[in-house]
């Protein structure tokens, strides 16, 4: 007999959210096993945000990383090329518990999101059986696929002036769980690349946020890489969150490290 932990489905991060926590991932770009779901649990986050649109990652080592975070509690999140990557289903069939859309900029973008990620009678997702969510066991679909819709978090990036300007049309968008503010690609947008401190992009970030509180969403920030700047955007109401790169992370530590034993070495 399945045990009620088998067959009880839960995303920590949605979980979190409706509670009013603030939720941190790491973006994933350079690992390539199972030990980052790890990392990510002993340093205080909560989520992976695998990113399968700007490194090649392929579908084994995507099911792989988030077959192990499903069994520890981190929720294994990937953002896919687009809303027409053809690949959505079938990372959410093997592991992966969210889906992060690029350059949402319109209400259509948006409901395609949804029909990918969700079941009838809100989206057109394919239903199969032996979901690892289950780990493998045979639970009846009437069990499975609301478990499954409701554990899948559809996370919308809104990374043009095109998306803010249609901001509240897709905030109201039915099955969207998170808002999330693609700073760098905004800026970029904007014409003003690399300006995290303008006012334009606080506005920005303040609009969307505005936008998933009046249509029952969470808002998010990423791309903006500095603590400071992450708790500000916090405090104005963003809770979902990506901190650092795993890369980024490496870089800082191995940079910190030298350069601390070169100036030890240094003194006299």
């Amino acid at each position: 007999m399945a045990t009620a932990a088998a067959t009880s489905l839960v995303n920590p991060v949605k979980e979190r959210l409706r509670a009013g926590d603030v939720v941190m991932g790491i973006t994933v770009r350079m690992s390539r096993s199972a030990e980052i779901a790890r990392i990510a649990k002993t340093s205080g986050h909560d989520f992976l945000f695998i990113d399968a649109q700007h490194s090649i990652y392929d579908l084994e080592t995507i099911a792989h990383i988030a077959q192990t975070a499903l069994a520890i509690g981190i929720a294994p999140m990937v953002r896919v090329r687009g809303v027409n990557d053809p690949d959505v289903s079938l990372l959410l069939d093997n592991g992966v518990t969210g889906i992060i859309f690029p350059d949402v900029s319109t209400v259509a973008d948006a409901r395609k999101a949804v029909d990918t990620c969700r079941f009838a009678p809100l989206g057109k997702r394919s239903v199969c059986g032996g979901y690892p969510h289950f780990d493998y066991r045979s639970v009846p679909l009437s069990q499975a696929v609301p478990q499954l819709d409701d554990s899948c978090l559809v996370v919308c990036m809104i990374e043009t002036v095109e998306g803010l300007e249609n901001i509240d049309a897709i905030a109201a968008v039915e099955g969207i769980d998170v808002l999330h503010v693609g700073s760098n690609d905004l800026l970029t947008n904007m014409g003003m690349a690399g300006q995290f401190d303008a006012p334009e992009i606080i506005a920005a970030q303040d609009k969307v946020i505005a936008a998933a509180r009046k249509h029952g969403k969470f808002a998010g920030c990423g791309g903006n890489r500095d603590v400071q700047r992450q708790a500000a955007a916090v405090r104005r109401g963003a809770h979902f969150l990506t901190t650092q790169t795993d890369l980024g992370f490496m870089m800082a530590a191995a940079t910190q490290w030298a350069s601390g034993v070169r100036s030890a070495l240094a003194e006299k």
